[in-house]
This record gives C-alpha cells, structure tokens and sequence, in this order.
C-alpha cells in the first residue's frame, strides 16, 4: 500500500467527477481528506459519500480565486489536523471558444481560475508547509499544458501551460524547503460531458484517433496518479510534468 495513511490533503475543484475520485481514493488509503469546491451542493455530497464509507472527509465552500477563501481554508484545516501535507490544486474551467471569438474578458477569466487558483494555492501553502518542515503539491494541468492541441481552446492551453511551468518555478525554489511540487497532465478523460460530445462519430474518432492506448482516461487513472505522487514513495519526485494520455504526448 502507498503511503498516505494520515496525510492531512486538501484537493480543490471536489466536487467534480476527478476531485471527487481523488479524493475518494486518497482516504481509501487512509489520507484526512478537505474537499474544496464553489458548488457546496457537489462538494457536501461527496465529502459525506466518503464519510458514509468510513473515510474522514470535510468540504468547505471555496472560491478558488479568493484570497480570503484560501486563507480561511488552509487555516481550518491546519487548525483541525495540525497540519498540511498535501494541496491538490485541481480546479479549472474551460470557455470553449477559439481565440478568434474569445474576448478579453474570456480570456482574463480563463487565467484567473486556472493559473491564478494555483498560484493562490501555492502562496498559501507553501509558509505552512515550510514551517512544518516539508509537503507536496500537485498541480492539475493538462496534455495542452505539454502541447498545442487542435481541438481545445487556445486560452485552456495558454492557462495550462502557465500551470506547467509555475509548477517547476515552485519545485526549484522551495524544494530546500523539503517542499515537492508536481503536475499531472490528463487527455481527454471519461466524463459525461464527454459522453455527450461523443454522440457526433467525427469528434469521437478525433479523440480516440489520438490516443496510441486507443481509450480515454478515466477518473481511476488520474486519480491513481495523485495518489502516487502524495505518497512517501515518490519522495523523490519533484518538478515532474506527468502525462496521464496513453501516449498522445509521445509523438
């Protein structure tokens, strides 16, 4: 078994279908779980899905680009459990425009959530896990975060990239500080939505057509993945862009 067993984690963008696996599967392993979401409905069903189940699961209501909000949860957390080991900044959205229809303000938001909640997370973090002497954080970024991608948004790439390397910044500078910091970087994963998206046989050949193990991800898999890198065994993994694409950054 990797070792998580009373890791105090908090994962942010929760009460989606990848927070919720991650977070899932971290307290399966025995982690202390702080789910961190704007819909506090997802969020509260998830965390007490967890709970039902014997893990130890919290949600508290975030919005990711607050200041506040992430004071205010890294301070209940720390407070609750003493500490924190591990920050899953997983929140992200995506306005699927080209950039040619985007507008300026598209664009803003677009950054704002998915670098700038990383960012936030990572500044926030960071004095508490120093001061403790040492943690890890895992960036959600993308297989656009490694690569241009021709059928996503330029702005998604743009943001994910900026993900990427804001995560090799962190882990260069503050590893002294026993400090690891990684990103992991899905293909398109298995989700209802896709599912939708997958009733026009064109985009669906697309997508499968660019993936050398001929499937999409699945929330399993990336959660696996974090599992992995919150664990005692990748202790030495630090500044890692992790594909989780069945090979379409191979090329």
């Amino acid at each position: 078994m990797v070792k998580v067993k009373d890791k105090v984690i908090m994962i942010t963008g929760a009460g989606g279908g990848l927070g919720s696996e991650m977070a899932r599967l971290l307290c399966n392993n025995g982690a202390k779980v702080w789910l961190m979401d704007l819909d506090a409905e997802k969020g509260q069903a998830a965390a007490d899905d967890i709970s039902a189940a014997g893990g130890f699961a919290r949600f508290l209501k975030m919005d990711v680009t607050s200041e506040d909000d992430w004071n205010h949860a890294i301070q209940t957390a720390v407070e609750n459990c003493g500490r924190l080991d591990v920050l899953v900044n997983n929140a992200g959205i995506n306005i699927r425009k080209p950039v040619e229809e985007m507008s300026i303000d598209e664009w803003c938001t677009m950054m704002r959530v998915n670098t700038g909640s990383t960012f936030l997370g990572c500044k926030y973090a960071i004095p508490v896990m120093r001061n403790q002497g040492g943690g890890a954080i895992i960036n959600t970024s993308s297989v656009c975060g490694l690569i241009g991608h021709k059928y996503t948004p330029e702005a998604y790439t743009a943001s994910k990239g900026a993900v990427t390397m804001l995560t090799k910044a962190i882990a260069s500078r503050y590893a002294k500080d026993g400090i690891r910091c990684n990103s992991i970087h899905p293909s398109t994963v298995d989700t209802p939505f896709v599912q939708v998206l997958f009733q026009d046989p064109q985009r669906k050949a697309e997508r499968l057509g660019e993936v050398p193990l001929g499937r999409l991800a699945t929330a399993a898999d990336v959660a696996n993945a974090v599992l992995y890198l919150a664990s005692d065994e990748a202790s030495f993994i630090n500044g890692v862009a992790l594909p989780i694409d069945g090979g379409v950054t191979c090329y």
